[in-house]
């Protein structure tokens, strides 16, 4: 990783929080995230994982519930001490042998270049779009997963996030490929290209599992209350299609399970 350019959330944790996670878009991807987790084989008895870019650990939290435990790293102080005093108060032991969540500021590349151990489970969500050299995050998430294990890969679809401000009449930006002088605090930098993560995935020597799209309706709704108002019906219907095409392929994010052969 570029030191100097990958994203920190360090002084917008908060805001983060509120406008994220604690938002209905927040809502369905922990639910559509969840489900696809569910049905892996991996995680139907204890599991040892590493969540990479864990942020405020929602996902990591909801596994170590499940009896599972989670290795949480992030470049950001702040994403992650907000993920242990949400595991404390929830009452998900964060310290001691009986330790069910460990906590470490690292970065993907430190990760990498002092692989202490091998993960059955490897969870990258939201955080590829930040790099400033994504291309390379796959080979090195490759060296963290153990032969035969599986990678949960969640990035900014690029192709998505097209649609969706053409369908907003947002045409400038879209000519100027979402380019702008100043840049949105919690926009991702770097919103990819579906055919070129496939092409970085199979060059780190991973195959497809499965891909699911997230927030495949909930974005491109005319009436944006209706998201609130009709949140469990939308949330129904995204769960129910979003395997499908053309669906899986116009979710603002695309979620991929990807397994590198033993």
């Amino acid at each position: 990783m570029n030191k100097t350019t990958d994203r920190s959330f360090d002084g917008i944790s908060a805001k983060f929080q509120r406008n994220i996670y604690q938002s209905t878009k927040g809502e369905i991807r922990q639910q559509v995230l969840l489900r696809d987790l569910s049905r892996l084989a991996v995680l139907q008895q204890p599991c040892q994982v590493l969540d990479v870019g864990a942020g405020q650990g929602q996902i990591s939290l909801a596994l170590a519930k499940m009896g599972h435990t989670v290795h949480l790293t992030d470049i950001s102080a702040e994403m992650l001490a907000i993920a242990a005093e949400t595991a404390t108060a929830q009452g998900l032991a964060v310290a001691g042998p009986a330790a069910q969540l460990r906590f470490s500021q690292q970065s993907l590349a430190e990760l990498s270049r002092d692989v202490q151990r091998q993960y059955p489970l490897v969870l990258c969500h939201a955080m590829l779009e930040w790099l400033a050299e994504p291309a390379i995050a796959l080979s090195q998430l490759s060296q963290l997963l153990a032969p035969g294990g599986v990678l949960s890969l969640m990035y900014y679809n690029k192709d998505a996030m097209r649609l969706s401000n053409i369908l907003y009449g947002n045409f400038d930006y879209v000519s100027a490929d979402f380019k702008v002088k100043k840049k949105v605090s919690l926009s991702p930098q770097n919103p990819l290209e579906p055919k070129q993560v496939e092409q970085w995935y199979q060059q780190a020597g991973f195959t497809l599992i499965s891909k699911t799209g997230v927030r495949c309706f909930h974005d491109y709704l005319q009436n944006r209350s209706q998201q609130q108002s009709h949140f469990d019906q939308l949330l129904e219907l995204e769960l129910k299609y979003n395997q499908q095409e053309p669906y899986a392929s116009i979710g603002r994010y695309t979620h991929l399970l990807l397994t590198r052969p033993e």
